[in-house]
């Protein structure tokens, strides 16, 4: 593929990200403006100092024989008050753009925390937990710059410049055209340097997250690593992706530097130009026609103090454009996670907790784990009254899980379609009518009493302790020193398999949902631990629909309908 058929597949796939970004910014668009305004309006500090620089050495040259001091300080004030009214410009457009810039990543941040973990419907099973993190953590922090710096620089360059450039021209109009004359030099080269930019940043913050997924699984698995004697093989292939990581940003640092040089290259070949006139007409070596040849010390000097200024905004939009080119790499990573969300249905969500059992109903389900090749689930058919119980069994891996959680609306089948049955109207399955037990229980961080909580946010003490006595733990609280403010490590540390099973259970007689998916309740527990869950189930189950999935013999009791699960297909 030629450079140029290179150049127009990046020109066509700019437009996506670039859409992006223009919605998202619009968060703190009007922040970002009055930056942009603050900043272009400091540029009138800049020209109040280069006039009183330019009238100070006029003044001072005429009274080198008289008194220097009085006949400078009146420049000098002036000086003083262009660079403070600069100074308190830069400072409020600095701070307006910050404003802007927070506005937007809170905002984008909050869009990427929805999709992973969205208040209706399952979480993206695509999406893997350390693409998230990325995202939410990295990716988001790789627009600040193109918001702070680029999107305010362009309406600074257009205030700004216009207003040195008036300055320049109010003095020398024939310098104010060789300015004007190098300005579109500028977009022009930035724009191809930029293509090249954003394709060696997408591919290093593609790079980043794939190498952070694959670190988050080098940890999960240590401890089977280290027993199947393969940790050592395991660092050298991190070493090996980590030096890729590194070779992948040393290239975007050297864009980077070869865009900033073209520009100061730009910058400097005009001022060394502007100087040359400058000098040849004060010096009456330039006889051109149409070419003015006459220029005072004071108009030279002012000049050539502006014409840097002038490029000032450009400098900041070259630095911005290479942000701009981080943005879009990021935008294009952004996308892939918030495109991954769940489909808005025009159906509104059920509220969270109705009187009367749902009814469950599978058509033809079809649900496909990512990298893996077979299907968890192949055309299955399910038909569950109100109020009654269904087991699933089957070996290990047989899609059992998949099952309850696509039953539950936790998971959003490939094919087919889940619903629960209300009133005889079936409705999508939605998670806010469900309750979950599985095994191990999923406790967090904190005090028992906050992991009770999770269910029922409103509940006081006493709800809490009559859902433990309903149940028939009271032992569990007497076990534990603090009581309901025994503290919890990570994952339940502190408490033992049955205590954790327990609360697990408590918390889903506080949810109160009318639908009751149990996985594996009595896994790893001793026959003791399985008899007891066993009686507080038949208290759980009364009054709700019950979807149960086990090994075990004993708990098919409580069921009305067996159903068994072979590699996906119920038999």
């Amino acid at each position: 593929m030629t450079t140029s058929d290179l150049l127009l597949d990046e020109l066509a796939g700019d437009a996506v990200p670039a859409a992006r970004l223009k919605e998202w910014a619009d968060a703190g668009r009007a922040e970002l403006c009055r930056a942009g305004l603050l900043r272009g309006a400091a540029q009138l500090g800049t020209v109040l100092w280069a006039g009183g620089l330019s009238w100070g050495a006029e003044r001072g040259l005429s009274a080198l024989h008289g008194d220097p001091a009085s006949a400078v300080l009146p420049p000098a004030l002036l000086v003083a008050g262009g660079v403070a009214l600069r100074a308190v410009l830069l400072a409020a457009g600095d701070a307006a753009a910050a404003r802007g810039a927070r506005t937007v990543r809170e905002a984008l941040r909050g869009r990427l925390v929805e999709t992973a973990l969205p208040a209706h419907g399952p979480a993206p099973a695509e999406v893997g937990d350390a693409t998230v993190v990325q995202a939410v953590d990295g990716e988001v922090d790789e627009l600040t710059d193109w918001l702070t710096d680029y999107l305010p620089a362009r309406t600074t360059m257009l205030l700004g410049s216009g207003l040195v450039l008036a300055a320049i021209a109010a003095r020398s109009w024939f310098v104010a055209l060789l300015v004007l004359a190098a300005t579109p030099l500028l977009p022009a080269n930035l724009k191809v340097i930029g293509l090249g930019t954003q394709a060696a940043v997408r591919a290093q913050l593609t790079a980043i997250r794939g190498h952070r997924a694959r670190l988050l699984d080098h940890l999960r698995g240590l401890p089977t690593l280290v027993g199947l004697g393969a940790h050592d093989r395991a660092a050298d292939e991190l070493a090996r992706h980590d030096r890729e990581v590194a070779g992948r940003t040393e290239k975007v640092l050297r864009i980077a530097f070869l865009s900033t040089a073209w520009v100061e290259l730009l910058i400097t070949g005009t001022l060394a130009v502007v100087a040359t006139y400058c000098g040849l007409v004060l010096l009456d070596y330039l006889d051109l026609p149409v070419v003015p040849d006459h220029m005072s010390l004071s108009a030279a000097l002012f000049v050539l103090v502006l014409v840097p200024a002038y490029f000032a905004p450009a400098r900041e939009l070259a630095a911005g454009y290479h942000a701009r080119a981080r943005a879009g790499a990021a935008a294009s990573l952004l996308g892939q996670v918030l495109d991954a969300g769940p489909e808005v249905t025009a159906v509104p969500p059920a509220p969270p907790c109705v009187t009367a059992p749902p009814g469950l109903r599978l058509e033809m389900v079809t649900a496909h784990h990512p990298y893996c090749r077979t299907p968890a689930l192949e055309g299955v058919e399910l038909r569950l009254a109100p109020g009654r119980c269904l087991a699933v069994t089957g070996p290990s891996g047989a899609g059992k899980s998949t099952l309850l959680a696509v039953a539950a609306g936790l998971y959003t089948p490939r094919g087919g379609r889940a619903f629960h049955v209300l009133d005889g109207r079936p409705v999508p399955a939605d998670p806010g009518r469900v309750a979950w037990v599985g095994q191990p229980a999923h406790l967090l961080p904190g005090t028992l009493r906050e992991n009770l909580l999770l269910a029922r946010p409103t509940a006081n003490d006493d709800d809490l302790l009559d859902a433990v006595a309903a149940l028939g733990f009271e032992d569990l609280l007497a076990a534990l020193p603090r009581g309901l403010d025994t503290p919890l490590g990570e994952r339940g540390s502190g408490l033992s398999s049955g205590q954790s099973q327990q609360l697990a259970l408590v918390r889903a007689l506080l949810r109160d949902a009318p639908l009751l998916c149990l996985d594996e309740p009595t896994a790893h527990l001793d026959p003791e631990a399985e008899r007891r869950v066993l009686s507080v189930l038949r208290t759980l189950a009364r009054g709700r629909t019950v979807l149960l999935a086990t090994h075990s013999p004993a708990l098919l009791t409580l069921a009305d309908q067996v159903v068994r699960l072979d590699h996906g297909r119920t038999r």
